[in-house]
């Protein structure tokens, strides 16, 4: 069945604009995906309708209030197939999520000398907070290599491991490189070692790859606004046991069992790590875009998006003085590259003249750009509500730019 993709772009208003009198081209979904009005609506009408405090209070608004927040919860673990061993707590976004992982679990488990996995294509929300706990417990940090199409050198990965290593913390895709690990085999290897295993999934989670259950990972952090969500909002599932013996991340209310000045006790997870009053409407925006997810025909939507990559990646590569940085066989629809003799900075301001929106810089991944040999890329990312004829007018735009730099 075709993918209509002109019917699906009127669920998305904000594509209808134009930006310097043409049309909207939004190419940078890997930062911030575009939200559906099924989406804009459900936080409408939790604010118009439903607004009060959950889990506090037996009056109707805070009643119909839990309700669509704990629903949310349980709509986020079918989407991502988190079966009864996993638990969804809902965070800021995967920088959080990671960061609970690394401070409460790292904190908690590393030791002086035990060592850290990680991969050279990780985005800052995976490296930094590691550094942050491997500092504070003496741990060591270890980086898997990359292959030269910029796909993850397994052999690298499997070497490294030891009866040091404690964790290996990778991301399902790269938000550079476009690159799709194999988490199910990451996952594997972990397991035979004896070793945790957490996915940074917020390029993969957006776009059908594999779900949580079949991934057989530890932990998992996503973010609502890579997958047409509300903002601040996301997601860190963990397996049950192992959240519920991590420490906590944050103290305040309604995350505790009991208080006295004598100490406190802490209940079981999620709400061990949902100190404070939650972003409930993001919560209930997340799952109306999962919601809305689940109404497509996700087989038709990752062809077309697969159709977008590999029209983007045959222009681009027929454009002289363009290099393309990632060439795995395998990639979500997004495409890092270099211009000769051009700053990234410029090409964007030339394409925002022309009303298309792309990313320009490091993209939260200095380590990766030093890997490449580069200070900055440009990049363009695709959703599903993105167009043929847009790839094309793009690829125009770029090829008739790139004669000033000749």
């Amino acid at each position: 069945m075709k993918f209509d993709v002109e019917r699906i772009r009127k669920d998305f208003p904000i594509l209808a604009q134009s930006v310097c009198g043409r049309p909207l081209v939004y190419f940078d979904n890997a930062a911030t995906a575009q939200k559906p009005k099924s989406v804009v609506d459900a936080v409408n009408r939790f604010y118009l309708s439903d607004n009060a405090n959950i889990h506090r209070s037996a009056h109707e608004l805070s009643r119909r209030a839990t309700i669509a927040y704990e629903n949310a919860r349980q709509t986020a673990a079918k989407y991502f197939g988190a079966g009864e061993e996993y638990v969804c707590v809902f965070t800021r976004g995967a920088t959080e999520s990671l960061n609970i992982v690394a401070q409460c679990w790292g904190g908690a488990n590393l030791r002086p000398s035990d060592e850290i996995i990680l991969t050279q294509m990780e985005h800052h929300a995976n490296i930094v907070p590691w550094q942050i706990v491997a500092q504070r417990t003496g741990a060591v940090i270890r980086v898997a290599k990359l292959n030269p199409d910029g796909s993850l050198d397994m052999d690298s990965l499997k070497n490294l491991i030891c009866g040091k290593t404690k964790i290996i913390s990778a991301a399902h895709a790269s938000n550079v490189l476009g690159s799709v690990n194999d988490v199910c085999a990451i996952a594997e290897i972990a397991k035979s070692a004896g070793v945790k295993f957490c996915v940074d999934a917020a390029q993969s989670s957006p776009h059908f790859l594999d779900d949580i259950g079949r991934t057989n990972c530890d932990f998992a952090a996503m973010s609502s606004h890579k997958c047409f969500g509300a903002d601040g909002s996301g997601l860190l599932i963990g397996r049950r046991e192992i959240l519920d013996a991590m420490p906590v991340w944050q103290g305040g209310g309604d995350m505790i069992e009991n208080v006295s000045w004598l100490g406190t006790t802490f209940r079981p997870s999620p709400e061990r790590f949902e100190a404070g009053t939650p972003n409930i409407a993001g919560a209930i925006g997340f799952a109306a875009a999962l919601d809305y997810l689940s109404g497509l025909d996700s087989q038709a939507a990752a062809a077309h998006e697969a159709r977008l990559l590999q029209l983007a990646t045959e222009r681009l590569q027929s454009i002289k003085g363009i290099s393309i940085h990632g060439t795995a066989p395998k990639k979500v629809p997004l495409i890092s590259f270099s211009c000769k003799n051009a700053h990234p900075n410029d090409i964007s301001v030339l394409m925002n003249a022309a009303g298309i929106a792309i990313r320009t810089g490091h993209h939260c991944a200095e380590p990766l750009m030093h890997t490449l040999g580069v200070q900055a890329t440009c990049r363009v990312s695709m959703a599903f509500y993105n167009t043929e004829d847009e790839v094309n007018y793009f690829a125009d735009t770029l090829e008739r730019s790139m004669r000033l730099f000749a």
